[in-house]
């Protein structure tokens, strides 16, 4: 009988632009958080990367979905279909059955009681027997590395797709938070609407994340290391006649101007309601930037100049809480701020 029941356990970072799963101390899983489906059958077609291969390419026939928007489930039953679909990724296709799970999964530290629900409950029914909930901020200390336990002030800046989580940490707790809907895919459409209003030019969503990646920046000025400029190819937005538009990372860092500085005041709201003597460890310590938008060229010097405490960009930002949430998973029963 020991055998039928076998369980696995598993650690996930459910993102809106990724997601991330650790299985025995391994990334196993590092795909987008993107799944296609039949429209007549809502069968899913693929997942993953090959998904996000298939979006704003596809035919009426199949529809792709990101079932997270802003951090939270915004298709309930795509986001079911697309975690079955990453976690059969884990699976030794040589089993013949699909074992219970024993899962931690990151959430956002603003997350409702109805949107915390809306996790439990899909990763239920994508076979988790056992599933706590962890906010994202919280693991992402843990993934760095740090005591979250002592009875010392740590800040947390973890800098996703939908939403940007702002946290201070002592005694395993989260002290002061600040969760805002400011993120990556709002930098991306900074872009899109940038591209369109300033050349005239109409680019995807893909494109625009392109565009973010190759010379994306927080500063004007980076120096010798700025990027070379990008090569942007679409049609125009009048005339529907190809375009080629050479883009420099100075004007993306005007474009993305606006929406950096809500992440900025962000922090500082975070920083007013935090105690004194929290505050005075953190001054000491820096604060931790993880996340996807960790990778923003520059931001880590432009929020240590706007603010005046030192901004440390964490190593491997993107994996920070599927890692912390890996060590949660081998310390449920000593971790009390783990949800059930």
């Amino acid at each position: 009988m020991g055998f039928f029941s076998f369980i696995q356990e598993i650690a996930m970072d459910l993102g809106t632009a990724n997601t991330i799963i650790i299985s025995d101390d391994k990334i196993v899983v590092d795909e987008p958080s993107v799944v296609a489906l039949d429209r007549r059958t809502d069968k899913m077609i693929a997942v993953g990367g090959k998904a996000k291969m298939m979006y704003e390419k596809e035919h009426p026939g199949i529809r792709t979905i990101r079932p997270l928007r802003d951090g939270v489930i915004a298709d309930f039953t795509a986001c079911e279909q697309m975690m079955r679909g990453l976690i059969k990724m884990v699976h030794s296709s040589s089993r013949l059955f699909s074992p219970s799970l024993r899962m931690v999964i990151g959430v956002p530290s603003g997350s409702t009681e109805v949107e915390l629900r809306a996790v439990r409950d899909s990763a239920e029914h994508a076979d988790g027997r056992d599933v706590y909930l962890i906010f994202e901020p919280m693991a992402a200390a843990i993934g760095i590395g740090l005591d979250v336990e002592a009875p010392e002030g740590n800040m947390i800046v973890d800098i996703g797709g939908g939403t940007t989580e702002i946290a201070v940490i002592s005694l395993g707790g989260i002290v002061a938070n600040t969760s805002i809907k400011v993120a990556g895919d709002d930098l991306t459409s900074d872009i899109q609407e940038y591209m369109s209003r300033q050349h005239n030019v109409r680019v995807s969503e893909r494109m625009a994340e392109r565009i973010k990646i190759n010379v994306g920046s927080a500063l004007t000025d980076l120096g010798e290391e700025g990027p070379e400029d990008y090569v942007v190819r679409g049609p125009n937005r009048i005339t529907a006649l190809p375009m080629e538009v050479p883009v420099c990372y100075q004007e993306i860092a005007h474009c993305l101007d606006k929406t950096i500085a809500r992440i900025e005041t962000a922090v500082l709201n975070a920083l007013e309601s935090t105690p004194p003597e929290l505050y005075a460890d953190i001054v000491t310590h820096g604060i931790y930037l993880t996340g996807g938008g960790a990778l923003l060229r520059g931001l880590d010097k432009r929020l240590t100049d706007k603010i005046n405490i030192p901004f440390i960009v964490a190593e491997d930002p993107l994996h920070c809480v599927a890692k912390g949430a890996g060590i949660a998973l081998k310390n449920v029963d000593r971790f009390s701020f783990l949800m059930r």
